[in-house]
């Protein structure tokens, strides 16, 4: 085990610094978990208040605000589920190794690897896919749908729903790719 310097000007132990890394790293993995959550919660609510708005209007154009919104959601869910996989990772594959070394150690932050092996991981994965895929492409264009169906439509308003459909169908195909549920 290194020396530790007996006086605090002497300076910082390599382990200090991983530790100091490793909460700085684990408190903006809680932050962008809880961010991440909650944007489930941002996307219902405002689900429901445009489908409340077409409906008390009976303006079915309406709908058309669900895929932009959904979309900027459900980007902004994946690039902090996906940040929250990699800061996972770099610990797992990085930080644990050096600080299990400076340690001499047989490993560090166990948890980090020891969740990852439940038997009923991939499932839950699966199923997350699905409801990632609800909430964000699903309901959307379900919105689309009841548009076309209502008969209201305009050639700039068609053209523009056409251009929400293809839009929400690449968010689709990121949620999947992201997911790897199937892995």
């Amino acid at each position: 085990m290194p020396e530790r310097p007996e006086h605090p000007e002497q300076g910082v132990t390599a382990a200090q610094l991983l530790l100091a890394e490793y909460q700085t790293i684990k408190d903006e993995q809680k932050t962008r978990i809880g961010f991440r959550d909650n944007l489930l919660y941002v996307t219902l609510t405002v689900v429901a208040a445009v489908i409340a708005a077409a409906a008390q209007a009976e303006q079915s154009s309406m709908l058309l605000a669900l895929p932009p919104v959904t979309v900027v959601l459900g980007w902004t869910y994946l690039v902090n589920d996906e940040k929250i996989s990699a800061i996972g990772s770099f610990i797992r594959d990085d930080l644990g190794p050096r600080l299990s070394r400076l340690a001499q150690a047989e490993s560090a932050f166990a948890w980090e690897t020891a969740h990852r092996t439940d038997t009923r991981r991939r499932s839950r994965k699966a199923i997350q896919c699905a409801i990632d895929l609800l909430a964000f492409c699903v309901v959307p264009f379900a919105g689309l749908t009841v548009y076309w169906a209502a008969g209201q439509t305009t050639a700039g308003l068609l053209v523009l729903s056409v251009a929400e459909a293809l839009t929400v169908i690449g968010l689709g195909v990121q949620v999947v790719v992201y997911a790897r549920p199937f892995r």
